[in-house]
């Protein structure tokens, strides 16, 4: 664990309280954001988002594969989150690490509990083949706020997916390498990430806003306003006023996110 020396965490708090960032932003005011799409030739969706310094790339291949007992009509979504050195030095080589996995998992929910895919549409032959997708992501830059990031990342990749046409064929799974379709999507989602410092929620944190903050708040939501995840992180607990405060601006700042895919 890194050790935010006195007084990098003083100078944040006050600034804090007096509504003010290290950056100059407003406290429910997010950083400059841009989106690539088709940015891996290899993966049938990709996209590379840029939030301030932070940057993330993702990529999404389609795979035939048998699906769950208990969901035979329905395809797979696999979340999987990479996390080098490169991209922070905090960061080890090696098996996932906690941070990673939570990432992955909390941008899998979102995905899954907004329904965002239509997984029925997916299915190739029922209880035998369906498409798996497997959507990965890559940290480049950590700069603070990989949340938000990643999620913009893999909705703005999923909305560029191409998926191959699959038929029967005597019994026999025959994908075109020619023909696509657009991958069915019936939904559009974003997470709003904040964090407790001094009191106060902060939208958008950077990394060493991240380092300093007593809690964090991951909100997912809808295109019409529905609240499809929330994920609480940090070791000190939130009012029921900060998760109401946090709830209400992330219902209007996702409007704003989802204008910029």
């Amino acid at each position: 664990m890194e050790i935010v020396p006195e007084i990098t965490r003083k100078s944040i708090e006050n600034l804090v309280k007096n509504d003010k960032r290290e950056d100059g932003r407003a406290l429910d005011e997010y950083r400059d954001i841009s989106i690539e799409t088709d940015v891996i030739s290899k993966a049938e969706g990709s996209a590379r988002v840029k939030l301030g310094g932070t940057q993330v790339i993702v990529g999404i291949k389609p795979q035939l594969g048998t699906p769950f007992p208990d969901t035979p009509d329905l395809g797979v979504l696999m979340t999987n989150c990479e996390m080098l050195p490169m991209a922070d030095p905090n960061f080890e080589p090696g098996p996932p690490s906690d941070d990673s996995i939570e990432l992955a998992r909390v941008v899998d929910r979102g995905i899954r509990e907004s329904e965002l895919v239509e997984l029925d549409k997916l299915c190739v032959e029922e209880g035998k083949h369906v498409w798996m997708l497997f959507i990965d992501l890559h940290i480049i830059d950590n700069c603070g706020n990989l949340f938000d990031a990643c999620e913009l990342a893999v909705m703005a990749a999923l909305k560029s997916m191409k998926l191959p046409v699959a038929t029967i064929e005597d019994e026999e799974v025959v994908i075109s390498e020619e023909e696509t379709i657009d991958l069915p999507i019936n939904n559009e989602l974003a997470l709003c990430t904040f964090v407790k410092i001094a009191d106060k929620m902060v939208i958008d944190p950077t990394l060493s806003e991240e380092k300093v903050a007593s809690a964090r708040l991951n909100v997912g939501v809808t295109k019409d306003g529905h609240i499809c995840s929330m994920q609480k992180g940090g070791k000190h607990p939130l009012t029921k006023e900060d998760i109401l405060f946090a709830v209400n601006m992330a219902v209007t700042k996702t409007k704003e996110l989802i204008e910029h895919l």
